[in-house]
């Protein structure tokens, strides 16, 4: 898989090379000769000709959309990928409504947070990528739209000056970069994702939680647990991440906050570009099948910096509390109710850190890695709480983001747990009522944003 225009903020040459890859970054077309010193305008007439060819000749999915990214692309290249599958079962669909039912009764006497899906549905690689693909935008939009304006504004005065109005060519090209690896990664990533949830964020419909049979069952295999225990383990995974993010109303939101917010701190060494474009022959650029090998060895990464670094710890450690809490919930709920639930644990664990698809994915499509260590830290922080201050102490610090803990806090448990007890243990007195205020707080702010925004 080609990387969406990311390396990992953990960049490790040797993990790179196990997976196949050069460390090639193919975030937007390069090897332009847009080097001050290097710029050609009669090569940049020519290859801006060859790009109106290749387009025009590329179909209806290869010049639709003028957004960041060409999701008309993405979703066609998604799948072809997926290829023909059938519907689930009406046996299946049984198996999980009757998992999930389980799962939450069980849940209800570990978290104070009631039931968060409306509904529990079986999908196919296809239903996932139908549900899904509008939360994909949401994360991709911003990390591609900021790459792709600071190409153009990196681009030398007499550049910019020449390209004029040929310049939406430049960003359909940007954008066809971006759909084909995005079409790419989700293909693949929706045949093996187990739930609406896997990677830790709610990709579809809010209130509506979902199993991939298919995946459970191929997931399944080797282990010694029953395919039946597998099934409840996962519904009481995706239940827990749904009661989370149902209920703490602010939550979904920050998520994709901050990936903007990291998105703002990307910044390009456009050094890259003139030396990639050194030995480029612009009639390649009429065929096709030459554009992957273009991008990836005329491309350009991403410099850290320490914006992005804030950005990205803060993310990290926001999941790695998500996917700790589910652990401990889920740990509690079945622990004495299902033999199998600690080595099923276990397992989820050794597939996250082993960098899964789910994880890989994420980490190429917006440059986020979620650490293990830091999601077993976290685990173990609110394993501690809970001891500490019981499940509506635990619970309570969602109640507002400034009331979470920080990443100095995952290193430091104790002194966190210690200000929960003894520093302000009113505020945990009723936590579903702390919710519901946060909740109705912030549906007056988006009334008033909405009401602002009609009146405008």
């Amino acid at each position: 898989m080609s990387n969406f225009g990311f390396q990992g903020p953990d960049d490790d040459p040797d993990k790179k090379k196990d997976q196949g890859g050069d460390g090639g970054q193919a975030g937007m077309p390069g090897g332009f000769g847009f080097g001050a010193e290097g710029f050609d305008p009669a090569a940049l007439g020519q290859m801006l000709t060859q790009f109106g060819q290749m387009l025009s000749g590329m179909g209806t999915a290869g010049s639709a959309g003028s957004g960041p990214v060409n999701y008309d692309l993405a979703t066609q290249l998604a799948r072809q990928q997926i290829g023909t599958v059938s519907p689930v079962s009406a046996g299946k669909t049984d198996a999980i409504a009757d998992a999930a039912h389980l799962a939450e009764l069980w849940l209800d006497g570990s978290t104070t947070l009631p039931a968060g899906a409306s509904r529990t549905v079986a999908w196919t690689p296809g239903d996932w990528l139908d549900n899904t693909i509008d939360t994909w935008k949401r994360l991709c939009d911003p990390v591609a739209a900021q790459i792709s304006s600071m190409w153009t504004s990196g681009m030398p005065a007499e550049a910019q000056q020449m390209a004029g109005p040929m310049m939406g060519m430049l960003t359909q090209m940007g954008g066809m970069a971006f759909g084909s690896q995005l079409g790419q990664a989700l293909g693949q990533l929706s045949k093996e994702v187990l739930t609406s949830t896997d990677i830790g964020i709610p990709l579809g419909p809010s209130g509506v939680a979902a199993l991939l049979p298919d995946a459970i069952a191929s997931f399944t295999d080797g282990l010694e647990q029953p395919e039946r225990e597998v099934l409840v383990f996962l519904a009481a995974r995706e239940a827990a991440h749904q009661r989370l993010y149902s209920h703490v109303p602010w939550l979904r939101q920050r998520v994709l906050a901050t990936v903007e917010e990291y998105a703002r701190g990307i910044k390009m060494d456009f050094s890259a570009i003139e030396e990639a474009a050194s030995g480029l022959d612009p009639a390649s650029l009429t065929d096709p099948s030459k554009i992957e090998e273009i991008l990836q060895h005329g491309a350009f990464e991403p410099q850290t910096t320490p914006e992005q670094k804030l950005a990205l710890e803060r993310l990290e450690t926001m999941l790695a509390l998500v996917e700790g809490w589910v652990e401990v919930v889920v740990a509690d709920a079945l622990g004495e109710r299902l033999p199998g639930a600690v080595a099923l644990g276990e397992t989820i664990r050794r597939r996250r850190a082993s960098g899964g698809p789910a994880e890989q994915t994420f980490a190429t499509l917006i440059g986020l890695e979620l650490r293990p260590r830091r999601v077993r830290e976290a685990s173990e922080l609110w394993r501690r709480l809970t001891a500490a201050a019981g499940i509506d102490g635990r619970d309570g610090v969602w109640a507002h983001p400034d009331l979470l803990p920080t990443s100095s806090d995952l290193d430091d448990p104790a002194s966190f747990i210690d200000g929960v007890v003894g520093g302000g243990t009113s505020e945990f007195d009723d936590p579903i009522a702390m919710l519901k205020a946060t909740e109705e707080q912030e549906r007056s702010e988006r009334d008033k944003r909405d009401g602002g925004d009609e009146q405008a």
